[in-house]
């Protein structure tokens, strides 16, 4: 399963009522870290995320170190994940979350995310790319 950058934002101290990884620790989720894929990018977002939140270096270091430690991490610069993060253009404005989504659909893995705009267009990637997209509320159980 491709995780969203929202879900490793508690990595960096970020508090969030989705927290699909403490889920995992505490075995709420059929999820283990091994089945998780982390886009490259999501970790330039997290970083970018958690410098507006004026979030200490230290911590986005530790969750940078955390991330690569648990989790595949997948480049973002393959051909097929350009390919098609530019035909999800059509459907999802921001280019980060159509370089996740394109990560998702190349791998056929499964997506995780808390994005409206994504979970909007959820169908359409599906029939478009055979992957799920869930929240965390799909995901728990």
């Amino acid at each position: 399963m491709i995780l969203d950058t929202t879900y490793l934002l508690p990595l960096a101290q970020v508090d969030l009522d989705t927290d699909l990884l403490e889920a995992m620790a505490r075995k709420e989720v059929d999820l283990s870290l091994e089945d998780v894929t982390v886009s490259l990018i999501s970790i330039f977002e997290l970083q970018a995320k958690t410098a507006k939140l004026n979030i200490p270096a230290e911590s986005t270091v530790k969750a940078v170190e955390a991330i690569f430690k648990a989790f595949r991490v997948e480049p973002f610069h393959r051909f097929e994940i350009i390919r098609s993060s530019y035909k999800l253009r059509r459907l999802i404005p921001d280019y980060i979350d159509c370089v996740i989504v394109a990560t998702a659909a190349t791998l056929r893995e499964d997506l995780a995310t808390e994005d409206s705009l994504i979970l909007a267009n959820r169908e359409t990637i599906n029939k478009e790319y055979k992957i799920k997209v869930r929240n965390f509320k799909d995901i728990v159980r």
